[in-house]
């Protein structure tokens, strides 16, 4: 018993033609396969659906088959404006290539960069670490030398007060060895006189 035939007509239940276009749909890229493999046919095969989803299958480029297409019907499936736009497209790629290049060269030197940064960063630290350390160093010194200085200081005054002290006695004397006489005071008003 065999399958009856239907007939070949828009299926107008939305469901029951998207059941039947997904079963039809591998039926031919499995048929377009097995041709491929056991004929060595080149096939390719394209399907949108009305969705505007595309499925497709080809067992060499499309463009090669598109190519001999072309050289056996004579027939141009586009014209010089899309050719153009190929070769545009072509370029792009070859430009995007180069951008890739580039823009690997450029992260490798970015990366070059960074760590040269993190090394003077960490050097510029390290400095900065030893010339606070040599200046605190200088500045204790500094407060030691002070010290000292002031110590000096004091006691350098302490030696010329004591020669300045010693001066002082030493004149004390002359002047006290070159008077020769004692003075004596007389009041001047007579009753002063009388009570002394």
């Amino acid at each position: 018993m065999g399958r009856g035939k239907i007939e070949i007509k828009r299926i107008e239940n939305s469901s029951n033609r998207q059941v039947t276009y997904s079963k039809r749909r591998n039926g031919i890229l499995k048929k377009a396969k097995e041709i491929s493999v056991l004929c060595d046919a080149r096939v390719s095969v394209i399907i949108f659906a009305s969705s505007g989803k595309m499925h497709e299958f080809s067992s060499t480029s499309l463009v090669d088959i598109l190519d001999q297409y072309h050289k056996l019907t004579g027939r141009r499936l586009w014209d010089a404006k899309q050719e153009n736009l190929d070769n545009e497209i072509n370029k792009v790629k070859k430009d995007n290539d180069n951008m890739q290049i580039e823009l690997r060269e450029l992260m490798m030197l970015e990366d070059a960069l960074e760590n040269g940064l993190t090394s003077i960063r960490n050097k510029q630290n390290e400095f900065l670490r030893m010339m606070r350390k040599k200046t605190q160093s200088m500045e204790e010194e500094q407060d030691q030398l002070n010290c000292q200085l002031r110590q000096l200081e004091i006691a350098s005054m302490n030696r010329n007060m004591g020669e300045i002290g010693e001066v002082f006695h030493q004149r004390e004397n002359e002047y006290q060895t070159q008077i020769p006489f004692a003075f004596r005071v007389q009041p001047m008003q007579p009753n002063l006189q009388e009570r002394f």
